[in-house]
């Protein structure tokens, strides 16, 4: 009898052999360009993503020599704008105040990646809209169809469904592959991780 565990892992072999390679390639490409042109790169997330926005900061930082951030690296400001002005504008207003313009980028890791008729993570929606008005890049790395993040993105990753049960697993999953192969990849790396420099 087929275990979960054999299940999971033939999925994620599937959904490995499915991922868009041209995509991938598009946002290294995306990114190293807005990283020449003296462009800062802000990361948002939401749950497990707002986790991985995190430790992606520190590899574009570190790895890459990229101006990166995330809203949710300030608990203090992120729960006073929630508190304060509400959900939906706290990744909004806070990129206002971190005067995001044109030559940035945007990436977005979301399951989903927003959708305003649902009302499924609208914060994310309204950060676009502020993205796309100012003209900064957006590049996203998403599951499901993409949701809004598809629809605007400059270069987008949609991490593709193989089982209706795991899309959130499987998207949160591969989105830490995805963004370790960008931080690895020749157009954005600059230094070598710590394991890899130890002989």
């Amino acid at each position: 009898m087929e275990t979960f565990t054999k299940k999971f892992l033939d999925e994620s072999m599937a959904l490995l052999s499915r991922l868009d390679v041209a995509s991938i390639e598009a946002v290294a490409d995306g990114l190293a360009a807005v990283r020449a042109g003296g462009g800062r790169l802000f990361i948002l997330g939401v749950g497990g993503s707002a986790g991985h926005a995190s430790h992606a900061v520190n590899d574009f930082r570190k790895l890459c020599g990229f101006e990166a951030y995330a809203p949710t690296d300030n608990v203090s400001e992120l729960t006073a704008r929630v508190n304060d002005e509400g959900w939906d504008t706290c990744f909004s207003e806070w990129l206002k105040g971190s005067h995001l313009r044109e030559g940035d980028a945007v990436l977005v890791f979301s399951v989903g990646g927003g959708n305003r008729e649902k009302n499924v993570s609208v914060n994310l929606v309204k950060s676009l809209e502020l993205a796309k008005e100012v003209k900064a890049k957006i590049f996203g790395i998403v599951g499901r169809d993409g949701g809004f993040t598809k629809q605007v993105a400059d270069a987008c990753v949609v991490i593709p469904t193989v089982s209706a049960d795991r899309v959130t697993p499987h998207t949160e999953g591969f989105c830490a592959v995805v963004w370790h192969l960008l931080v690895s990849h020749p157009a954005l790396a600059k230094s070598k991780t710590k394991w890899e420099s130890v002989k």
